[in-house]
């Protein structure tokens, strides 16, 4: 791939220009079409489990609608499915994916608040990563007219997440200091942003060096992931600071709760340092897992410290968080429309090159959020074999590609 910072190719101006302002909303489709492409994750392994397949097309029921997809966002927390390296995984095979954006086609009875031509963003509990997808209202959030689907797709879960660490959990304030771990990624630069709109935020941002020079202005301080950034971030904040986001876990989390300020708050909002392999490795997790500090409960006491964990997913699908997360949107929505927040685009993938995508990831090498663009044609290196007739389930599996693939898929920052 083209190194980090360089202009746009023309095909990424083109598929950018393509989506500016409002789209034109066009939701004919053929009335034979019964079916759909779809990632399919045949079992949790590999990049070789996903194939993208022919899906029955669905259908909303009672208080659903149903949205004919444009984009969908990709997340480290996908690649964790994919693996199986989360709590309870689902059956396989099944349909990845947690947001996406696009046009409401049709709406179920006992539907209120959407109209078919609507553009919207969507959360929903798997199945995302489609062509058309069935959802309660409850997860449907309409899209500002001047917002594109490429930064809808970007939007809802990096900006949700970041808001309520910040606002809901940790109560950020004027004057406060915020340490963010992978502050190159989707949340991170979210998080600085929100930061912004708060006076005299001080972030301390954590990223490997190679994503300095591209992110160095969203954050006040920047610290390579890879050196001694505990003692540098003591230099500036003798005291620690007052909010610690984590999404890496193991060894960072005693680091993290050794800079912490009395009455700080540190939240774990993932565990992305147990992802070392293309598969899921127990002896990685067990080293993970073993590295975190254990947390004495009277030290806590002692030291006026607040340990917290987050999950949006979890809030929204199992603990009834529909309403705390509508609120959250909305006001992420009129920052948006005052030009205060806008999300960062790593790069756009056809559904058919999800592998690359998904291996982009794996490496951090992202600068943003990494966008599945449904109506995005392969680049012809990329596509082979990649589209099957029949369900992933009942598939070969095949050796991984060559990685050098990637480096042909044009992005943007």
């Amino acid at each position: 791939m083209a190194k980090e910072g360089v202009d746009m190719t023309e095909e990424t101006e083109y598929m950018i220009d393509r989506n500016a302002g409002k789209e034109a909303v066009n939701v004919e489709s053929p009335s034979n079409a019964k079916e759909m492409r779809a990632v399919v994750l045949a079992g949790f392994g590999g990049l070789n489990k996903l194939r993208v397949s022919k899906k029955a097309m669905p259908e909303p029921q009672d208080g659903e609608v149903k949205i004919r997809v444009k984009a969908c966002g990709l997340n480290f927390l996908d690649l964790m499915v994919r693996q199986g390296n989360i709590d309870n995984p689902p059956k396989t095979p099944l349909v990845p994916g947690f947001e996406c954006c696009g046009i409401v086609e049709s709406v179920a009875e006992n539907t209120q608040g959407f109209e078919i031509g609507d553009r919207v963003m969507a959360f929903l509990n798997y199945n995302a990563w489609a062509e058309v997808v069935c959802t309660p209202v409850d997860f449907v959030y309409k899209m500002p007219d001047d917002m594109t689907f490429t930064e809808a797709a970007a939007f809802s879960l990096n900006f949700v997440a970041a808001y309520m660490m910040l606002f809901e959990v940790a109560s950020l304030r004027e004057g406060m200091s915020v340490l963010v771990h992978s502050a190159g990624g989707a949340v991170g630069q979210a998080v600085a942003q929100l930061c912004s709109t708060v006076p005299n935020v001080t972030v301390f941002g954590i990223a490997s060096c190679f994503k300095h020079t591209s992110i160095k202005d969203s954050v006040t301080h920047i610290f390579d992931r890879n050196t001694d950034y505990i003692q540098e971030v003591k230099k500036i904040c003798p005291d620690g600071v007052d909010i610690v986001l984590d999404c890496l876990c193991g060894e960072n989390t005693g680091k993290s709760l050794s800079l912490l300020k009395p009455l700080g708050t540190y939240i774990l909002y993932g565990a992305s340092n147990m992802v070392t392999g293309e598969t899921k490795s127990f002896f990685s997790f067990a080293k993970s897992w073993w590295q975190v500090e254990k947390v004495n409960p009277i030290k806590l006491y002692e030291e006026n410290k607040v340990i917290a964990g987050f999950s949006l997913l979890n809030l929204l699908f199992k603990q009834g968080g529909c309403n705390l997360v509508k609120s959250a949107m909305d006001k992420l929505l009129s920052l948006y429309e005052q030009k205060k927040i806008r999300p960062v685009v790593d790069s756009l993938w056809a559904l058919e090159e999800v592998k690359e995508a998904m291996q982009r990831i794996h490496d951090r090498g992202n600068i943003g959020k990494l966008i599945l663009d449904v109506e995005k044609s392969p680049t012809p290196l990329m596509a082979n074999d990649s589209t099957e007739t029949s369900e992933a389930g009942e598939e070969e599996e095949e050796p991984e590609g060559d990685n050098d693939s990637k480096e042909r898929m044009p992005f943007i920052h």
